[in-house]
């Protein structure tokens, strides 16, 4: 079993929540504490379904779980975009991170299940 920290899925998640750390300092008020915080949260419990997945046998709930959390994050940030909190160059970044994680977790899942 690989360290879960190891994980090249892991890694990307994780950068990526710092990443979302970083750029919801600056949304407005009334969107820092509803939409910013649920997409901290989503984005954590995602990688922590990942940590459970690594150290699980039965991985494919958990990376289903994982996955769901996952599109939660990308109706946010389509959400977050037409707010006006994010521009376009940001938003496409973000959602090539957001497609890089999703193939590794369709991938692992497809090998788990």
């Amino acid at each position: 079993m690989t360290i879960h920290s190891n994980l090249p899925v892991y890694k990307a998640s994780y950068d990526f929540l710092l990443d979302v750390f970083i750029f919801t300092k600056n949304f407005k008020r009334e969107y820092k504490y509803t939409i910013g915080e649920d997409l901290k949260r989503e984005i954590s419990w995602m990688i922590a379904d990942i940590y459970r997945a690594n150290n699980s046998l039965s991985k494919y709930k958990l990376l289903e779980s994982a996955i769901d959390h996952l599109e939660v994050v990308r109706l946010y940030l389509r959400l977050i975009k037409d707010l006006k909190q994010i521009g376009l160059n940001k938003f496409i970044s973000l959602n090539e991170r957001i497609e890089e994680v999703s193939l590794q977790l369709y991938a692992w899942q497809k090998t788990s299940g």
